[in-house]
Order: structure tokens, then C-alpha cells, then sequence
């Protein structure tokens, strides 16, 4: 299983596809696929059956998880798409750096 350069919670810009150039969070990392799922992305329309949760069933509109490859990581401090590099700190853990101006990405 490949380690992903993007954890939840992250902005990204998807970079490809349908909703080229939108800015979202992540909202769920599927690592075994290599997929993500960002929030009001990749819409599709799904038939759901009724459930407790959602009694009326019918065609719901959900989001679709998305390659890991077509979206990229936005800086928090440059507030631009980058792409990101490793270091290790002063206590020895790996921490994520925006390439463009070397901020620490939390």
C-alpha cells in the first residue's frame, strides 16, 4: 500500500477531469486505491434504496472518489497548488514542506 503525499482535511485543487481548477477540502483517503474523495467533487447521480437514515430512497447525488494523481495539495501560507517535499525536523519526524516557499504544511 502506497503512502499518499495528501491526508484529510487537506485543500486541494484538482488539477484534471470534469471539475478542473476547483478548490475543496478532503474529506475521506482511500490509500489501497489510491483515491480520494473531495468535498462537492465528482458528483454523480447514484440510485439509493430507502434506509432508516434517508427513507424516501431514489437518485441521490454523492461524490465519487477521485485518482490521487489529479489533485494537488494547496499551501496554506502561499495559498497556491505545489507540490510537496519531505524533511525532518529538529526531533526527528518527517514533516511535509510546500515546495514553492518551504513552509511547513500541517
Amino acid at each position: 500500500m502506497a503512502k499518499l503525499h495528501i491526508r484529510k482535511g487537506d485543500k486541494v485543487q484538482i488539477i484534471s477531469g470534469k471539475d478542473k481548477g476547483k478548490v475543496s477540502t478532503i474529506t475521506r483517503v482511500i490509500p489501497s486505491a489510491q483515491r480520494v474523495v473531495v468535498e462537492k467533487a465528482n458528483m454523480v447521480k447514484k440510485a439509493m434504496r430507502p434506509t432508516r437514515e434517508n427513507t424516501r430512497g431514489g437518485i441521490m447525488s454523492i461524490e465519487a472518489p477521485i485518482h490521487v494523481s489529479n489533485v494537488m495539495l494547496v499551501c496554506p501560507k502561499c495559498d497556491k497548488p505545489t507540490r510537496i517535499g519531505i524533511k525532518t525536523d529538529a526531533e526527528g519526524k518527517r514533516v511535509r514542506i510546500c515546495k514553492k516557499c518551504g513552509a511547513e504544511v500541517k
